[in-house]
């Protein structure tokens, strides 16, 4: 039997290595692309998307919530609108 990497999926290489598969933040961001794709395309029926839709959301929020510290600091800065305060009139 020959071993094929190139066939194989990322589980099975992770296990051939003694590893267990795991996501990253990355993988989880790429489902909630391929969800919101998906929605664009009609792919979903009217009764799959509230479930949908809350599957996405849960992602989304753990993605949000774990962001490294100088990754939201950048994005927070960037959100923020720059405000001149303006000269006192007295």
């Amino acid at each position: 039997m020959t071993d094929n990497v190139e066939n194989a999926t990322t589980e099975e290489v992770a296990n051939a290595e003694g590893q267990a598969p795991g996501l990253s933040l990355n993988d989880l961001a790429a489902a909630v692309q391929i969800i919101d794709v998906c929605s664009k395309r009609g792919a979903f029926e009217g009764p799959e998307l509230e479930t949908v839709g809350q599957v996405r959301g849960r992602f989304a929020a753990f993605i949000e919530a774990n962001k490294p510290a100088e990754e939201a600091a950048a994005e927070g800065d960037a959100e923020a609108p720059a405000t001149e305060e303006a000269p006192a009139d007295a």
